[in-house]
């Protein structure tokens, strides 16, 4: 599946309601907005076309045309199963504009029109009402109750959605991208440690990576420059540090995304289209769901085993926590499946209720490495395989990248005796139905690991026994 990263234009204004006949509604003025296809970046942009292959943990060639480069092409528009696009919660980091002001005569002015009728009724319910509690108090005495003598101020538990916001959202902050050109986005990061860490996604802070200007804002209005640490591209993980960092930072806590079961509930925290310290609330919809999405640049992609929520993420939310109930960091909002032009008009859409998540525990040790060394590892086979739409499982290309060979000399790939041609259908025990569902698998993994694969060879399946290798950088 692919999804979208957030795209940085707001939606176009939705057409004004019926209005009475003697006040007719002037037309709403539209914003333009890129369209959002399923692996649109925070640009609102859309990957490009399939053919590319890739190394399961380093891409590589096509099964049909060698691609002679690394980073491998960005995913299909299409979603890898069923259509779709991504920031999401893919590439998020979306900018937020004013709505041009509305004509009294239109949809605004049918707003004020309802709001002066309440506001009058209002008045004269009020006067009525003093007049009859005055009477009522001189004879038979009030018998209104105020809340202060009744149970006193509302108790919010910390297991309550209430409470989890707000232990939680001093720690959170909106990120402002800028580059040197004036191009950037909005997006969302959160308090790793106390040495001033926040991690957000890559595609929230590419804009400034080279030399532009980044800053972070919290909840309580405190705005503070930051650096960026390191970045990884293909997990979609980037990390940035304070400038001046205050010594009250207070972290969150990190949960383990392996626990979590489909049905626990979700709060989402970011600031879509600008706005910022937004709470949402869902559920876990899915775990492992393939996701692979672009910034649209023609730049390499990313992939993730995501974990899926119907919590409401919008562009701008990229980057956020994805918290349990008890306030813990399960992942990090990065992307989601929009209609684009699905019925819904033109323009950028925004959530449908299919939200994805980088897993926690794989975003913890990516940005642990940024923050020690500057750069991302990543997990590999030392195989290229195909980055075709597929559900037959990833196929090991005849080519590598560049002219390289399929299974690299000496790698994993080639010490558990695969082939080109071979076909992987499973990873462990997850169902390997394409390339970019393999790579997204593969890094999950750590270097090192060991992992059971199955494959076909000439009609027949088999299982080899891999340790996986490494590759340091997205380049």
């Amino acid at each position: 599946m692919s999804t979208e990263n957030e795209g940085t234009a707001v939606p176009p204004a939705p057409s004004a309601p019926p209005v009475p006949v003697d006040a007719p509604a002037a037309p709403a003025p539209q914003t333009q907005a890129p369209q959002g296809p399923y692996g649109q970046d925070a640009q609102g942009q859309a990957p490009q076309g399939p053919g590319a292959s890739g190394d399961a943990g380093h891409p590589g060639a096509s099964s049909s045309a060698p691609d002679p480069s690394w980073p491998p092409p960005p995913p299909p528009t299409a979603p890898y199963g069923d259509g779709g696009s991504g920031s999401g919660p893919g590439g998020w980091g979306s900018s937020y504009q004013q709505p041009a002001p509305k004509s009294g005569r239109g949809r605004g002015g049918l707003v004020a029109a309802v709001l002066v009728a309440a506001l009058v009724a209002g008045g004269m319910g009020g006067g009525l009402g003093y007049v009859l509690a005055k009477d009522n108090d001189e004879s038979t005495g009030s018998t209104t109750v105020s809340a202060s003598a009744n149970g006193g101020d509302v108790k919010r538990d910390p297991g309550t959605t209430a409470g989890v916001a707000a232990k939680a959202l001093p720690s959170t902050v909106t990120i402002e991208a800028e580059s040197n050109s004036g191009e950037g986005g909005t997006g969302t990061g959160f308090v790793f440690d106390k040495q001033g860490h926040i991690v957000t996604n890559n595609h929230v802070v590419a804009d400034a990576v080279d030399g532009g200007k980044l800053t972070a804002t919290f909840p309580s209005g405190k705005k503070y420059d930051a650096e960026v640490v390191g970045h990884a591209q293909g997990y979609d993980v980037a990390v940035i540090k304070l400038k001046d960092a205050p010594s009250d930072l207070k972290p969150l806590t990190l949960g383990d995304s392996d626990k979590v079961a489909v049905g626990d509930s979700t709060i989402a925290i970011g600031a879509p289209f600008g706005l910022s310290d937004t709470v949402t609330t869902g559920i876990i919809s899915a775990k492992n769901r393939p996701v692979a999405s672009s910034d649209g640049s023609g730049s390499q992609a990313s992939y993730m085993s995501a974990l899926q929520t119907d919590a409401s993420i919008n562009p701008g939310n990229s980057g956020g926590p994805l918290l349990d109930a008890r306030g813990n960091v399960i992942g990090i909002n990065s992307a989601i499946q929009s209609t684009g032009n699905g019925g819904f008009g033109t323009g950028q859409s925004g959530s449908i209720g299919l939200g994805f998540a980088i897993p926690i525990n794989q975003a913890k040790y990516v940005a642990q490495e940024l923050i020690k060394n500057g750069k991302p590892v990543y997990a590999k086979i030392g195989a290229s395989v195909s980055l075709d739409d597929s559900s037959d499982g990833a196929q090991i290309t005849d080519q590598g990248a560049g002219g390289a060979a399929p299974v690299e000399p000496g790698g994993p790939a080639a010490k558990a005796g695969l082939k080109p041609g071979d076909v992987i259908i499973k990873l462990d025990d997850r169902v390997i139905d394409s390339g970019p569902t393999l790579i997204g698998e593969i890094w999950t993994h750590q270097p090192g690991d060991k992992v059971t694969i199955t494959y076909e060879r000439g009609g027949k399946q088999r299982t080899a026994e891999v340790t996986l290798g490494s590759r340091v950088g997205d380049n």
